[in-house]
């Protein structure tokens, strides 16, 4: 309340023609753009392999996380939320995706995880943060924070109605359970689904009203596609395809072009990711900091 939220700091000081997009456009729904991107999956492939056979594993997935929270260290601009039409810089760096419970079974049942990163973090840190908390999802045998809020309010008819309401409008003011927020998969800056894990073509994902996520990530499985070489000769080529949605009112088109370039230049180079940034840039007067995760 009062340009206090338990998630982020209201940001005053913007351009009026972005500060105004809130009250023509009130829904994140009004908002959203859509994307794609088609990454070089031979690129990051051997990179993959290459890894391995250093003894360090590592997925498609993590090099994408790993380069979102990279990108997030150079324009922490994109990393802003809307709410009642005022602007709020978030106070942490934060992706969410559903896991299977066993992903070797189809019918697996769901559960979602949030994690937070620090912007110093490397592409080994983004790992290990990502690979303890699908184990600790996984491990807990009745399911996590929202599954069993999920079943607490389905039980009693008319509860969830009553309760998400409740949420959204105390959520509107900035007074929501800050508990909520630091476990619900949709207070995140970025939630990636992985649709190529399960056979599945890329989404242009919609963004929630409920919550304050601006960013989705869709991946797909891996296509083919004809490219002209420099030579002038055709060949196939393998990609990862990414469809991507956006809240185009958070920040400029020019700072989501450079946060978007990042992203590509990071996957293509995803050696870059594997020391800490030189520098890291906070939005203003925000800034935090999340402890490493100790291998063990």
């Amino acid at each position: 309340m009062f340009g206090h939220r338990p998630d982020g700091k209201r940001v005053k000081a913007l351009d009026p023609i972005i500060q105004i997009t809130p009250y023509l456009m009130p829904m994140r729904c009004d908002a959203q753009v859509f994307l794609e991107h088609k990454a070089d999956f031979e690129k990051m492939s051997r990179y993959i392999a290459q890894k391995g056979r250093e003894g360090e594993k590592v997925t498609f997935m993590q090099i994408l996380a790993a380069a979102y929270v990279r990108a997030v260290s150079r324009n922490p601009e994109v990393n802003r939320f809307i709410f009642n039409k005022q602007f709020y810089s978030r106070n942490n760096c934060s992706i969410s995706y559903t896991v299977l419970k066993n992903p070797q079974e189809t019918d697996s049942n769901e559960d979602t995880v949030r994690i937070l990163f620090d912007l110093t973090d490397t592409l080994f840190d983004v790992r290990d943060r990502m690979n303890a908390a699908v184990e600790k999802a996984r491990a807990a045998e009745s399911g996590g924070f929202v599954i069993k809020l999920a079943g607490g309010l389905l039980a009693v008819p008319g509860l969830a109605t009553l309760i998400v309401g409740l949420v959204r409008l105390l959520d509107r003011y900035g007074i929501a359970p800050s508990v909520l927020m630091k476990e619900l998969p949709l207070y995140s800056g970025l939630y990636i689904t992985n649709n190529g894990s399960i056979g599945l073509h890329h989404p242009l994902h919609h963004i929630y009203n409920f919550g304050n996520v601006s960013l989705f990530f869709g991946m797909g499985s891996i296509q083919k596609e004809a490219v002209v070489e420099a030579d002038g000769k055709a060949r196939m080529r393998r990609v990862l395809p990414i469809g991507i949605t956006a809240d185009e009112r958070v920040c400029s088109g020019a700072h989501y072009a450079a946060f978007f370039f990042d992203i590509i230049h990071y996957m293509d180079h995803p050696e870059e990711l594997e020391t800490p940034p030189e520098s890291v840039r906070f939005d203003r007067g925000v800034e935090y900091h999340v402890p490493k995760v100790v291998r063990g």
